[in-house]
């Protein structure tokens, strides 16, 4: 090919490439101001004096309609404010933006027609400006910065979906009619018209902040009743802005400032109902979202309908109270819950009516509530609520006062536990009962052999809802605890020949039922400890059922020994294929579900069971593989549960050394997010293949977490931090994902470290996170 040819095929493909973005190809004036009797017309445009933003017609997306609006000049498709959102217009060139001699912006359209002024007002000597903010304002006066210029109009009062530094959300008290900046969605992202979703402050002077859909209330910050505001939640969104809140007699607003002018950032109400922090990234060149709410279906305003609960922890995630029903079953067996839950029976009033109340515990209290005096003790409160035939639930509510509830119950909201908005609601049912959750236990049948269990007093903790069957009577299912017979288990392994493994508590054993189901068999030495773990084993995993912890199918006692019998995985456990040299290499894909599967089911065990549970003991060793490479919790000896009312616990017992969180070693009490730790520092020896600290010399270099949060910090090659044996093949986004969640999880602070829902969302890609700050300790190794 010659070289005019190849000149003439550059030319087509850049004439190509620009009419595709006709919309943004600009000629820019050598000013950021017009004057009266200026006008923009097609491509003319007006730039800010730093450069950032610019003024004139743009065309989205696949959209018919050209508008005029203000857009960034590093990222032309992020239009931050729309004159015209209503009012599209088909030829630009024959339209035009002008600035009369009566100081107002007309916006004219191809027949001369007026379709958007910035106001009625005349005024005199006024200039149009364009300022650094992306604020387009009218000027009475020169273009000059002097303090004494009037602004008489300005874009920042009349926003569109884009919340920039400087600007409000908020406005007047004094007429709720008069300014009061709130943003509206588009109604799609190539239709700037306004769409279903608004950003606004609350209308009745609390700084609480709502989503509104088609003007009704969709989410709302932080509690429905505390109003606690909270632009910036998240771990790695506060650095780049600095929040304030106004409020006096005149007006109550918030408004926002970035703590550095070269790192551009925004807030938006996006078409699909969420508010979004961005964040420019100059590496990537593009926007990062670093923080959006609502998050979860769960926090949606009514999302289950009225008297349904939502809980985010499982799925469904709706559900109705007790003593409802859907009240259109087929839409909810769709996914459709707006139409909420109905009585199964009716609330008779009257002397002879029966009464009870069930605990809904530990939600984020239902919406419109009734609050009486705060000198009602809670058995007042219900004797008040019994008083009113109205009343259908109650509770001593976030200000102490007594409140109750004479309409259906709307947005009931479950929380994680220890979370501090979580309250105990009171829900009458035209039935008798105590105030008391409601408890329902399978019956069992228990065999001589356990009867001889129960006596010595050591499954009690085993009277669950699973059942209880000798061997013989029959075989293990997701709803029967099989007790063994010593007989058949040394028969099934053979006299226990076949060793899997061994452990500070004792020997792995490989055996086979008869009905051909392979099993692993571990025997216990008795001791306290050991005793002590037999019991931890089997009152934790033998009454929870999840597709990545493994399923115990029973256990036997003999004498002073005990037998605890689980599936067998023919993969063996994770740290025989991470570190042993002659193992099968583990390539990128499988190491990735196998980390994704471990998150998930510790997620599972710090929020979804029914009684939480803290592992305590996550290492590459307790980490089964299946046929399938599925990875399985094991190893539940060392354990802890606790109540949904507590948020920690205190153990003496101590898991794993280069695995244990800070405070496990201190003693202090512990939380799930000591598991977080464990994870983390797990998850790094996924990644790189080797042990955290591998002694085969003393360089502090050699501590691969240190290395790990270095690299992050310093923007280096994080790929280099990969299993050497994969030569590189793997997917880089999920690597550094996956690098960034560990460095997390580690972190000294456990409030500093995500949950495992949260870290399960980002392995899945669903939620981005940021570089993580390095921990204390990893410093302190640096230093030494």
């Amino acid at each position: 090919m010659g070289n005019r040819t190849k000149l003439l095929l550059t030319l087509h493909v850049l004439i190509v490439y620009f009419l595709s973005f006709e919309s943004y190809v600009s000629i820019k004036m050598d000013t950021n101001a017009m004057h009266p009797g200026q006008s923009l017309s097609g491509n003319q445009t007006l730039t800010s004096s730093n450069g950032r933003f610019e003024l004139g017609f743009f065309k989205p997306g696949n959209s018919t309609g050209h508008y005029v609006g203000i857009w960034y000049t590093l990222s032309v498709d992020v239009v931050v404010w729309v004159a015209n959102r209503d009012a599209p217009l088909y030829d630009p060139f024959g339209s035009r933006l002008e600035l009369t001699e009566t100081g107002r912006l007309v916006l004219y359209n191809q027949s001369e027609i007026p379709v958007w002024s910035s106001s009625n007002t005349v005024y005199d000597s006024v200039v149009a400006v364009l300022e650094d903010t992306g604020n387009l304002v009218l000027r009475n006066g020169s273009t000059s910065s002097s303090s004494s210029l009037v602004i008489v109009w300005e874009s920042f009062d009349h926003p569109t979906d884009t919340w920039l530094p400087g600007a409000k959300l908020g406005g007047s008290k004094m007429n709720r009619k008069g300014q009061r900046q709130s943003y509206v969605s588009w109604s799609s992202w190539n239709d700037p018209s306004p769409g279903p979703f608004s950003l606004v402050l609350d209308a009745d002077g609390t700084p609480a902040y709502h989503v509104l859909k088609n003007r009704h209330r969709h989410w709302t910050c932080g509690s429905w009743l505390e109003r606690i505001s909270s632009f910036s939640t998240d771990i790695v969104a506060d650095k780049y802005t600095n929040m304030d809140y106004v409020s006096n007699k005149e007006e109550n607003y918030y408004n926002y400032s970035i703590t550095s002018p070269s790192i551009p950032v925004r807030f938006k109400i996006d078409v699909s109902g969420k508010v979004q922090k961005l964040v420019w990234k100059d590496d990537s060149q593009k926007w990062e979202t670093i923080w959006e709410k609502p998050k979860e279906d769960c926090e949606i305003f009514d999302f289950c309908g009225a008297n349904g609960a939502c809980n985010q922890f499982v799925l469904p995630h709706c559900r109705c109270l007790d003593g409802f029903e859907p009240k259109v079953p087929a839409e909810w067996n769709r996914g459709n819950y707006t139409n909420g839950c109905r009585r199964r029976s009716r609330l008779r009033c009257g002397n002879d009516a029966k009464h009870g109340f069930r605990v809904i515990q530990n939600i984020l209290l239902p919406a419109y509530e009734v609050s009486l005096t705060n000198d009602k003790s809670l058995e007042e409160c219900k004797s008040a609520c019994l008083r009113n035939c109205t009343c259908i639930a109650y509770t001593i509510g976030y200000d102490g006062n007594c409140s109750i509830w004479r309409e259906d119950l709307v947005t009931i909201r479950y929380l994680s536990y220890g979370d501090n908005l979580g309250k105990d609601l009171y829900l009458r049912l035209p039935e008798a009962g105590g105030d008391k959750p409601r408890i329902r236990i399978k019956r069992f049948t228990i065999s001589a052999a356990a009867a001889t269990v129960i006596l010595i007093g050591i499954l009690g903790l085993l009277v669950s809802t699973r059942r209880m069957t000798s061997y013989s009577d029959a075989k293990a299912t997701d709803d029967v605890l099989v007790i063994f017979k010593f007989g058949d288990l040394k028969s099934a392994t053979k006299n226990f020949s076949e060793k899997l493994g061994e452990g500070g508590f004792g020997s792995v054993f490989k055996g086979m039922l008869p009905n051909s189901d392979a099993i692993a068999v571990k025997c216990l030495k008795f001791q306290d400890e050991e005793e002590k773990q037999f019991r931890a084993e089997v009152s934790t995993i033998g009454t929870i059922h999840h597709v990545n912890l493994v399923r115990l199918l029973g256990f036997c006692l003999k004498g002073m020994k005990r037998f605890l019998v689980y599936d067998y995985m023919p993969n063996g456990s994770l740290d025989s294929h991470l570190f042993y040299k002659d193992s099968k290499i583990l390539d990128w894909k499988t190491r990735h579900h196998i980390a994704l599967g471990i998150a998930r089911g510790l997620a599972y065990l710090h929020e979804e069971c029914r009684v939480r549970i803290i592992h305590c003991d996550i290492k590459p060793e307790n980490i089964l593989l299946d046929s399938d490479y599925n990875p399985l919790l094991s190893d539940f000896g060392l354990s802890k549960l606790f109540g949904r009312d507590f948020s920690r616990v205190l153990t003496s017992m101590k898991g794993t050394r280069g695995y244990l969180a800070p405070e496990m070693i201190s003693g202090e009490p512990i939380t799930p997010k000591s598991d977080v730790y464990s994870y983390g520092m797990l998850l790094l020896e996924i990644i790189s293949g080797r042990r955290n600290w591998e002694t085969a010399d003393d360089k502090n270099d050699n501590y691969f977490p240190a290395r790990a949060a270095i690299c992050l910090s310093n923007g280096g090659d994080v790929l280099s931090l990969l299993d050497p044996k994969l030569q590189g093949g793997a997917n880089a986004k999920q690597v550094i994902r996956a690098c960034r969640v560990a460095c997390w999880c580690i972190q000294d602070e456990e409030q500093n470290r995500p949950s495992m829902a949260q870290v399960v969302q980002v392995l899945e890609g669903v939620q981005e996170i940021n570089i993580p700050p390095i921990p204390w300790f990893i410093q302190t190794i640096i230093s030494c």
